[in-house]
């Protein structure tokens, strides 16, 4: 018998909640033109809105390091300048997809900041790794964002491609400065010491003349030094001075491979057209779905947002009659 006189006012407020929603939604439906017109004033303005709301299309594509063949010119110039064929090539590819990547987003980061900014991305395509690397850009129609994306890679390639070969010329002008450097030394080197060659001769002839040796007085001429020079005779020691005279520089084998070196960077001719920093992966794609506005979403909002301000209002209208009458 108490287990019924606690549970009885329980149940009353049970019961008054359940008549209370069921009192709600008879006065909802009551109300329901006006909350169909809610819905329908909702639906036209979503409608308006997705008529005139700027569309925005997404075109995407992926890249990653260029390969041997596009950065051939390159590579040869940078391996003949440094003077090593075994050049390591693939430092040189991860080298210029870091620039790319670099310029693209500074491009990115000046497009975000113009007067009508755009939306140009880069990002990397797979988590936790560097390549391959994502493009994304944000146009108003799908032509339209797969054309820019298009020209915007096109364009850092390009700029890449010049910055490349602007490097290959300072490092051209360089080298070519030292090389020369090197054998002006190497042929001043030659000269100092042929000129100090037809001296030690001409001491050893003026010997020979006031000894009065004029026939050699040795018969191995391997064994002669300088001190022993004049023993060979003036009339040898005459001739020796007139051959060394028209005899021309003589230079080691480091002169010629640095003379060949220097001609080699001499003949480089690279042009920025044959240059390329990336390598496509997925090109551009042509979206077929736009990224806003989404009707089919933006319709079901506009008729749940116009249901609930229909049914609020109803029952604000029906609250405050409520209220007067009991006024």
């Amino acid at each position: 018998m108490t287990y019924e006189k606690q549970s009885l006012p329980a149940r009353q407020s049970y019961d008054s909640e359940q008549i209370d929603l069921l009192d709600v939604l008879s006065q909802v439906w009551r109300g329901k033109w006006i909350v169909a017109l809610f819905i329908l004033f909702a639906v036209i303005v979503a409608g308006v809105y997705v008529s005139i709301a700027k569309e925005k299309w997404t075109s995407t594509a992926v890249i990653s390091a260029p390969d041997a063949g596009q950065i051939a010119g390159y590579s040869n110039a940078m391996s003949v300048i440094i003077n090593d064929p075994r050049f390591d090539i693939t430092d040189i590819q991860q080298r210029v997809i870091g620039r790319f990547n670099a310029a693209f987003s500074a491009l990115a980061e000046a497009l975000k900041n113009q007067e009508k900014p755009e939306e140009l991305t880069i990002s990397a395509a797979v988590q936790g790794q560097a390549l391959p690397l994502k493009l994304a850009y944000v146009g108003a129609s799908a032509q339209d964002a797969q054309r820019k994306l298009a020209e915007y890679i096109e364009k850092v390639d390009q700029q890449i491609a010049r910055e490349l070969v602007d490097d290959l010329k300072t490092n051209i002008k360089s080298q070519t400065t030292n090389l020369v450097a090197s054998l002006a030394t190497q042929e001043k080197v030659a000269q100092e010491q042929k000129n100090l060659r037809i001296k030690q001769i001409i001491q050893a002839l003026s010997v020979a003349k006031e000894s009065g040796v004029k026939s050699p007085q040795v018969q191995q001429t391997e064994n002669v030094s300088q001190d022993t020079m004049f023993l060979l005779g003036s009339t040898a020691l005459e001739s020796m001075v007139k051959n060394e005279s028209s005899r021309p520089l003589i230079f080691s084998d480091d002169y010629y491979k640095t003379r060949q070196n220097l001609l080699d960077i001499q003949s480089i001719v690279v042009k920025p057209q044959n240059i390329h920093a990336y390598r496509y992966v997925m090109k551009p794609t042509l979206p077929i779905r736009r990224d806003s506005p989404r009707k089919a979403i933006t319709l079901v909002l506009a008729i749940l947002l116009g249901g609930i301000l229909g049914s609020g209002f109803v029952l604000t209208r029906n609250a405050f009659r409520n209220y007067q009458s009991k006024a």
